[in-house]
């Protein structure tokens, strides 16, 4: 008969075998995870990989345009109480402009459309932790500075006209701010130079026509803000939706991710006790070969 001289060998190397299997799969039940390193699944860990990448860039998507998009919050509300404030003043200018009016008259509307100015300026100067809304890029810069010394008042916008902009997971490009003078004006445009122009001719005296026509081109003004607070709300809608989509894929990708790397415990648990019981039967020929003199013996 012939004997496998590697016999002794190969039952020390199936107990060590063993051994690392139950360590192995004592690990994975302990710890709930069927991946720990490179070597338990190449193939694996590269999948996870690519999804941790995903889930954070996602997670870092839903993180900005979450900032962005309170900011964004509080500069609609802004224009929306602009809004207000103009159409008071278009209804203080056609009673300017009705031809009854006597010099007190027209004092008091000019200077309830100066406070109506005053007031607007404020709001276009309206900052959000610590930024500027309207400056453009320029967040530290107040946006809007105004002269009351000059006829008609001036205003004068400080910051610049770069439209910023976030760009979601799937490549789009959002806007986020509005630049405060395409939205307000500056000098003698958008709604800070028709105001400024009302009042130094309600208050000056100008003939009916002419507050008229001032009334006129602030409407105008009024409808360009308008449009620009619709571009931007498509905008901030827009960066809600995106908000919602990132987080529900992060969610689903870490359900897939925490799929692919956790271990299942009832398989595990079968696979541990299956391999302890190898394990034993190991030990105990191994121990039975202890107590034998020869391996002919064992044989007989």
């Amino acid at each position: 008969m012939r004997v496998d001289p590697n016999y002794i060998t190969n039952l020390s190397g199936s107990l060590n075998q063993s051994s690392n299997l139950i360590t192995t799969l004592s690990a994975e039940l302990a710890s709930g995870m069927s991946i720990t390193n490179l070597q338990d699944d190449p193939t694996g860990v590269a999948q996870s990989t690519l999804l941790a990448s995903q889930i954070e860039q996602y997670d870092t998507f839903v993180q900005t345009s979450s900032g962005e998009g309170a900011m964004m919050q509080v500069a609609d509300s802004t224009l929306g109480d602009v809004v207000t404030q103009i159409t008071q003043a278009i209804g203080l200018a056609v009673e300017a402009s009705n031809g009854t009016q006597n010099s007190s008259d027209n004092a008091s509307v000019a200077q309830s459309l100066t406070g109506i100015l005053n007031q607007v300026v404020s709001l276009a100067n309206t900052s959000y932790q610590g930024q500027f809304l309207f400056s453009g890029s320029q967040g530290s810069v107040q946006p809007f500075t105004l002269d009351t010394s000059t006829t008609p008042i001036t205003v004068t916008y400080n910051g610049d006209t770069n439209v910023q902009s976030i760009e979601t997971p799937s490549g789009q490009k959002l806007q986020t701010n509005l630049p405060g003078s395409s939205v307000f004006g500056t000098g003698t445009t958008g709604v800070m130079g028709a105001l400024s122009q009302l009042i130094a001719d309600v208050s000056g005296g100008a003939p009916t026509a002419s507050i008229t026509t001032d009334t006129a081109t602030l409407k105008t003004a009024l409808d360009q803000l308008s449009n620009q607070r619709s571009t931007f709300d498509n905008s901030l809608a827009q960066m809600n939706s995106s908000n919602t989509f990132a987080q529900t894929t992060a969610s689903q990708l870490e359900i897939t991710q925490g799929a692919l790397v956790s271990a299942n415990p009832e398989t595990v648990a079968a696979q541990l006790s299956s391999a302890e019981t190898q394990h034993q039967a190991l030990l105990s020929v191994i121990n039975t070969l202890g107590n034998q003199e020869d391996l002919f013996q064992i044989m007989r």
